[in-house]
């Protein structure tokens, strides 16, 4: 028996160091990554992209919001149990050489024919019509891993952990980002619920001076209905401001891990403005900073894993199954060793033949797999590079805009001092001064809007480069 497990230890050592399947290395050339970003508007240092979310943003109460999205988001929640599900597995994965130990414990009666020849026999030599069997085995099992199949599994289970670790802070990233972009979006309606307000109060004051003229008959009615209807489409953005309020309020709360409710935020647009600097250099720094970037190839190793495992399932494949126990008719004798003991040992090779070609199906369809996870890598890279690019336009061309919007502005509010004054002394009608109130709010509105995109492209930037969370 030594002898025998001696050789089959022997003969697995000998081709155990065969492997299945080649290690994942990346491919740079076929990713051949741009040396720069489409814009590239500022100088940037090194390592300012690091900078987690708390030092990022400056608001007070927008870090306390993202704080608590960060702990009490159910899609976080759940994404942490899918990590510890992946966790257990590479653990489990870790024990593919260690063999199995089985302990088997039993016993049973059998009543035997009287017709039979062992009944005749029990009946004889024991005196009784029943035959006991006890029997206690220890049985080892152990498969040689000949082709490296547990390297392989561990290496797939790994990879998994390790892309659903990524994954998670993707999401942690994604989940600041909502929340900071659903901040701004409310602080803007905010902005927009007063500049509403502000210029009910003017559209009153100017139909007040209207009633005066018209009392005086300086003016006709047409020119009190018309500042009526001015006045009522100030009014409406009151309601429409106040219910988009509320909608916002209801969905950030929902990213807080609340039910729906008031939302506390301090300040304006132009404080609540993180700093505006990153570290750029070049699109390749992509690979180590980008979470789902790193996902995404961490997802080629798993699938590059269960390819050399198909590959293994269509080669042969040993085990060695040697057991020992004791066996007894009679429970008084069970344990009486030497007598009782029983040992064994077997061996097996195997080797597929007629399902040939449904494993070879399989390796193909888990190369395929593997082909299509590289393909889908280097989508992410590309995806990636274009979200950065996209991110410094904006942050480009709003800051233009800004600028015009500003200066437009100004001569929007001269205009309505200038407009009232005129009409004061009667040297512009009714109808300039609505149409100056309506191009100064219709401006105000627009800066407020471009201001949020500007607020929305530095933080995406900030995301796109890879700044955001870590585990």
């Amino acid at each position: 028996m030594n002898r025998t497990i001696k050789f089959w230890i022997l003969l697995a050592g000998l081709i155990s160091a065969c492997n299945v399947g080649d290690r994942y290395v990346r491919n740079e050339k076929e990713l051949n990554m741009p040396e720069s970003y489409r814009t590239e508007p500022h100088e940037l240092t090194a390592d300012t992209v690091m900078l987690d979310w708390k030092s990022f943003f400056k608001d007070p109460v927008l870090l306390g919001l993202i704080e608590k999205a960060l702990n009490k988001n159910n899609e976080i929640s759940i994404a942490l149990m899918n990590m510890q599900q992946l966790e257990l597995s590479y653990k489990q994965s870790k024990l593919g050489l260690l063999p199995e130990l089985d302990l088997s414990i039993g016993g049973n009666r059998t009543w035997l024919s009287k017709n039979s020849l062992n009944g005749s026999l029990s009946k004889e030599f024991l005196g009784t019509s029943y035959l006991d069997d006890y029997n206690a085995t220890v049985k080892l099992s152990w498969e040689v891993d000949i082709w490296g199949k547990a390297k392989k599994q561990k290496e797939g289970a790994l990879a998994s952990y390790m892309g659903q670790k990524e994954n998670l802070t993707a999401l942690k990233t994604r989940i600041v980002v909502q929340v900071a972009q659903a901040y701004y979006n409310l602080i803007s309606l905010d902005e927009q619920l007063k500049i509403a307000q502000k210029n009910v109060e003017l559209s009153d004051s100017t139909l007040v001076m209207i009633h005066m003229q018209y009392a005086s008959s300086l003016v006709n009615s047409l020119a009190v209905e018309q500042m009526e209807a001015q006045k009522k489409t100030a009014e409406l953005l009151i309601p429409l401001a106040n219910q988009n309020i509320e909608i916002q309020e209801n969905a950030l709360s929902i990213l807080c891990g609340e039910y729906p409710g008031r939302v506390e935020r301090s300040g304006n647009l132009e404080s609540a403005m993180p700093e505006t600097v990153f570290a750029q250099g070049v699109p390749a720094n992509l690979l180590s900073r980008r979470p789902d970037v790193k996902a995404a190839e961490y997802a080629i190793v798993a699938a590059n894993s269960k390819a050399g495992l198909a590959k293994a399932a269509m080669l042969p494949s040993i085990s060695i199954t040697p057991s020992i126990g004791s066996n007894s008719y009679r429970f008084n004798s069970w344990f009486d060793l030497p007598g009782s003991l029983i040992k064994n040992v077997g061996a097996n090779l195997t080797q597929p033949i007629f399902r040939r070609k449904e494993l070879k199906t399989n390796h193909e369809v888990a190369l395929l797999e593997r082909d299509k996870k590289a393909v889908e890598y280097r989508q992410s890279v590309m995806i990636a590079v274009s979200e950065v690019s996209d991110a410094l336009v904006r942050m480009k061309y709003t800051d233009q805009r800004l600028e015009l919007l500003e200066q437009k502005a100004a001569s929007l509010s001269k205009s309505v001092i200038d407009v009232l004054l005129l009409y004061k002394s009667g040297m512009a009608t009714y109808l300039e001064v609505i149409t100056a109130q309506n191009n100064a709010l219709q401006n105000e509105l627009e800066i407020i809007s471009v201001r949020k995109e500007k607020l929305n492209a530095i933080t995406d930037l900030y995301r796109s480069v890879g700044g955001g969370t870590d585990l």
